[in-house]
């Protein structure tokens, strides 16, 4: 019986893979990963020149992304059935070899490998590689502490309905926005009416060649990538700077 390794590749520069990834990268046989139809897909893009030669690759084709509200109930019943296939899929090939999953940042953390982990888990081993998160790779692109001594630090979905981002945005300290692609509009008007917009920082395709960091106050309101984050910092506490007495 071979396994499935889920390996968390980081927010996108190769270079912030894990050593641990990197080598299981390096020496993959068999890989899999997620894809929109007609893209070479994120995962994909990372390992890029660092797959053998005689890899076996396995894209996993989304039915749907965009196309549909993802509340809609033939939205989750594509994707239900799209996870369903391939875990049957990787379970069969996993009778002969190991396969190797990729996955932008942590598969843990909002991994979309983690539909398959449910349909697999107790059925076949699986090893989980961790990975540094997109968000950590976007606030170092900024530069800035994105909390410090008490701050609290919320994660939000620009999924959410407006008011429900404009309440958490007004009740925690520091923030990080995901999935904000269309939702950019909507997120912009929830921080204004929350009265954190000038503390907020767009950064698009975070520590990839592609990045862009800006103020948000500053961007216009088109959309912007599915890989884009938006930050607003925390401002805990911050101990004093002593200047130290000259030799």
């Amino acid at each position: 019986m071979g396994r499935i390794i889920c390996c968390g590749l980081g927010p996108g520069d190769p270079n912030l893979m894990t050593v641990r990834a990197y080598r299981e990268v390096r020496g993959a046989k068999h890989v899999a990963y997620f894809r929109k139809r007609g893209r070479p897909g994120q995962a994909r893009r990372i390992v890029d020149g660092l797959l053998a030669e005689d890899v076996c690759e396995y894209p996993m084709e989304y039915p749907v992304t965009t196309e549909l509200p993802f509340d809609s109930p033939e939205y989750a019943r594509l994707l239900s059935t799209f996870y369903h296939e391939w875990a049957e899929r990787l379970a069969r090939l996993t009778r002969a070899v190991d396969i190797v999953v990729l996955c932008e940042g942590d598969p843990y953390f909002y991994g979309s490998f983690m539909h398959l982990h449910a349909r697999l888990e107790g059925r076949v081993e699986i090893e989980v590689i961790a990975g540094v998160p997109g968000m950590t790779g976007c606030w170092n692109s900024v530069g800035l502490p994105i909390a410090l001594g008490d701050d609290v630090m919320t994660v939000l979905m620009g999924t959410l309905p407006e008011d429900e981002l404009e309440r958490r945005a007004r009740n925690s300290d520091a923030l990080v926005i995901m999935k904000t692609g269309r939702n950019l509009k909507k997120v912009r008007r929830a921080l204004c009416a929350a009265g954190r917009l000038d503390e907020a920082w767009l950064i698009e395709r975070g520590t990839t060649s592609g990045e862009r960091v800006a103020r948000l106050k500053h961007m216009d309101e088109a959309e912007c990538p599915y890989f884009a984050i938006v930050l607003v910092h925390g401002q805990g506490r911050r101990m004093e700077v002593i200047e130290c007495p000259s030799a």
